[in-house]
């Protein structure tokens, strides 16, 4: 299956088919324990091999339209999810994804990709400093809706960041980390929906690439494994394990970018 406007193909099954299946395993098995990464791994890894960027965003979403419910569901039968969270966080994430497939066209991606990788590897130092210094402080995150849009917003036009935006800013804010992580992935249905139909509506059907099957089905595995993981990994280490994919991919990700 040749991806648009590239000379990649990728044989049904074939050796590289299974890569992208690892890929999509390991990515979406993070991305469902940790609340984050799927987007940020796959992108980094559809960009390097030639995927444009507004078909790598587009990719994403699609797959996260399927992955996203399972993950979501594995974390409502684990007890992941706080209802209350989810509800402030839904409608405005949809927004912000809805605004950033629209104007991902025209963004410069060399220049807007640095800079947020460049804020989620601070993020992720700062959670991992407020980790050591200070018991956690459970309480009800006082911004929610604001932070969604962002998040929905860099979501769409980087090709990820919903799980690393949200999870560690409402980890901080006070949010528990097993229900923010839970919460967060299932919201995540929802915005990869409106970010997959708004790319269908303003650029074609073209833009989805055919061999993004390879990451689908992986990632359709990964879900459920990283949701149980959650349930049972203890919440301090957590924060530690999400401060570390967030400064371990967004540092890849600079050096990648500016290479």
């Amino acid at each position: 299956m040749p991806w648009p406007a590239t000379g990649v193909a990728v044989d049904f099954l074939g050796p590289a088919f299974l890569v992208f299946m690892a890929v999509g395993f390991g990515a979406q098995m993070i991305d469902s324990a940790l609340g984050g990464g799927f987007g940020v791994i796959s992108s980094s890894f559809l960009l390097s091999n030639g995927v444009p960027p507004v078909s790598v965003s587009a990719g994403i979403h699609a797959v996260k339209c399927v992955t996203a419910p399972i993950s979501g569901v594995s974390h409502v039968m684990a007890g992941n999810i706080d209802w209350s969270l989810f509800r402030r966080i839904a409608g405005p994430g949809v927004l912000g994804a809805i605004l950033g497939a629209y104007v991902l066209s025209g963004l410069p991606p060399h220049i807007a990709k640095p800079l947020i990788l460049g804020y989620l590897v601070s993020l992720g130092v700062v959670l991992l400093l407020r980790d050591i210094r200070h018991k956690p402080l459970l309480q009800r995150p006082p911004v929610a809706a604001p932070l969604a849009v962002a998040a929905g917003f860099f979501d769409s036009t980087g090709g990820g960041g919903w799980g690393p935006i949200m999870t560690p800013n409402l980890i901080i804010q006070g949010s528990s980390p097993r229900h923010t992580i839970g919460t967060v992935n299932l919201a995540e249905f929802f915005v990869a929906i409106a970010s997959s139909v708004t790319f269908l509506a303003t650029m074609g059907a073209e833009i989805f690439v055919g061999a993004i099957l390879g990451l689908l089905l992986g990632a359709v595995f990964g879900a459920p494994v990283g949701a149980m993981l959650t349930k049972y990994i203890p919440a301090r280490y957590l924060m530690r394990l999400v401060a570390l994919l967030l400064i371990g991919s967004g540092a890849y990700g600079i050096i990648t970018a500016l290479a």
